[in-house]
C-alpha cells in the first residue's frame, strides 16, 4: 500500500456506505431530532413518530443484514448512529439503541432463521419497538442470580417474573412495547433466552419509570410475566444458552454507549467554545481566561483521544463472535467519564447559564451519569479488564 492510501483512511467514515450514513444522520439530527430534544426531556415522553422516522431513514438496522431489510454495515455504523443523535439528544439515543442492537442486532446473531424473518424486517422498519429485559427489582449486575423463572410446558414454557428499569418496555404508560429478549432461568443459574410478544397473555406493563434523573425522552418501565406461554419456537437458540448471548450482546452495547458518550461530549464542546467566543467578562473574551481555556483544552484532548479509541475498537469488532470484552469494557469506561468530565466543564465554562435548559449542557450533564452505570458499571469494567488482562496479558500487544 503506497503512503497516501494508509493516511487518507478515514477511521470515522471508512467506505462510502458509512460516508454516506454519517451525512443522513446529520441531517437528521439537524432537521428532525434537535428541535424536539428538549420539549420531550421535559415531558419524559417518547417520541414514537421520531423513531418511525429513524426507521424509514434506515438506522434502525444499520448493523442487520440486507436479505431482513438491514444495511449489514457493522459496529462502525453503531457508533455513527449513537454518537450523532447524541450530540442532540440521549435519552432518543438509548431507545434507538435498546431496539437496534439489544434487541434487534441479539436476535440477528443469535436467532434462527425463522425468528429472524419474523422479527428482523419490523425492526429495521420501524414497525415495531423492541426490548432487552434483563434487568430485575433484585438483580443488575449479578446476572446469574435472575429470579424469572422458566418452567416446561407442554411443548414450550411458561415465564413469570418482573423486569425494571426495561428501555422501551412501553411507548407510553398504556402501550407496550411490540417484542421483547427475555433472559430467564431454566434452572437454577442456567439462563436462557426466549422471545416474549405483545399480546402474549399474562405479559403486562408495569410502573413506568418518572423523574429519572436523565435520558428522560426514552420509555423507561417495568415488564411482568405471569405465566406467560412461550412456544418452543419462540425460545432463542439452545435452552441454556443465555449468558452466551447476554455476554456476546454486551460487546456491542458497551462499544454503542461509548459512542453516546462521543456525541455528548462533542456536544458540550462545541457549546464551551462557541460561548467562550461570544462571552466577555473583565474586559476581554472568556476564551482569554486561563482557567476557561483549560477546560475547553482538556475536553477537546481528551475527546478527540476517546474517539480515536472507540472507532478503531468498533472496526475490529465483529458481531457474531465473542471474546472482545477489553475493548468493549475499556471504550465505554474511558469514554463515559470523559463525557461527564466534559459536561461538567461546560457547565463550568457557562456558569449560571450553564445551569439553566436553555443552553442544553445541563441536559447532557444529567444524561451523561447513566453511562456509568448502565450496561456496566465502572467497577464492572474495572473487575473484567483487570481479570482479562492479567489472564492474557499478550492483550497489551495488539
Amino acid at each position: 500500500m503506497e503512503e497516501k492510501d494508509w493516511r487518507d483512511f478515514d477511521l470515522f467514515a471508512p467506505t462510502p456506505e458509512h460516508r454516506m450514513l454519517a451525512e443522513t444522520v446529520r441531517e437528521f439530527v439537524a432537521n428532525e431530532v434537535e428541535p424536539q430534544a428538549a420539549e420531550h426531556d421535559r415531558r419524559e415522553a417518547f417520541n414514537h413518530g421520531l423513531y418511525r422516522k429513524a426507521g424509514e431513514l434506515g438506522l434502525l438496522g444499520a448493523t442487520l443484514p440486507e436479505e431482513y431489510g438491514g444495511a449489514g454495515l457493522g459496529a462502525v455504523a453503531a457508533v455513527q448512529i449513537m454518537e450523532g443523535l447524541c450530540t442532540s439528544d440521549p435519552g432518543f439515543g438509548l431507545s434507538v439503541l435498546a431496539h437496534s442492537l439489544l434487541f434487534a442486532n441479539n436476535v440477528s446473531v443469535n436467532g434462527d432463521e425463522a425468528q429472524k424473518r419474523h422479527i428482523l424486517p419490523r425492526s429495521a422498519s420501524g414497525e415495531w419497538i423492541g426490548g432487552l429485559c434483563m434487568t430485575e427489582p433484585e438483580v443488575g449486575t449479578d446476572v446469574l442470580a435472575l429470579k424469572s423463572r422458566a418452567v416446561p410446558d407442554g411443548d414450550g414454557f411458561k415465564l413469570s417474573g418482573t423486569k425494571t428499569f426495561i428501555t422501551n418496555a412501553g411507548i407510553d404508560e398504556n402501550t407496550l412495547g411490540d417484542c421483547f429478549i427475555v433472559y430467564a432461568c431454566t434452572e437454577p443459574r442456567v439462563i436462557s433466552s426466549f422471545l416474549v410478544e405483545k399480546g402474549m397473555p399474562g405479559l403486562r406493563l408495569g410502573q413506568k419509570w418518572t423523574d429519572k434523573l436523565g435520558m428522560r425522552a426514552s420509555y423507561t418501565g417495568e415488564l411482568v410475566l405471569e405465566d406467560v406461554r412461550v412456544p418452543r419456537k419462540n425460545v432463542m437458540g439452545e435452552i441454556g444458552e443465555g449468558t452466551v448471548h447476554m455476554m456476546r450482546n454486551l460487546e456491542i452495547e458497551r462499544l454503542a454507549l461509548a459512542g453516546m458518550s462521543l456525541g455528548i461530549a462533542e456536544r458540550c464542546l462545541r457549546v464551551m467554545v462557541d460561548y467562550a467566543n461570544e462571552r466577555k467578562t473583565f474586559g476581554k473574551p472568556l476564551r482569554e481566561h486561563g482557567q476557561i481555556q483549560r477546560y475547553i483544552a482538556e475536553s477537546f484532548a481528551e475527546w478527540r483521544a476517546a474517539r480515536t479509541y472507540v472507532y478503531d475498537a468498533a472496526r475490529r469488532m465483529n458481531l457474531d463472535a465473542t471474546g472482545q470484552r477489553v475493548d468493549a469494557d475499556g471504550t465505554k469506561l474511558f469514554v463515559s467519564q470523559v463525557a461527564k468530565r466534559a459536561a461538567d466543564a461546560a457547565m463550568q465554562v457557562l456558569g449560571g447559564y450553564g445551569y439553566m435548559g436553555e443552553y442544553v449542557v445541563s441536559r447532557l450533564w444529567r444524561d451523561a451519569k447513566l453511562i456509568e452505570i448502565g450496561g456496566g458499571t465502572l467497577e464492572a469494567h474495572h473487575k473484567n479488564l483487570t481479570k482479562d488482562l492479567c489472564r492474557d496479558p499478550s492483550l497489551l500487544d495488539r
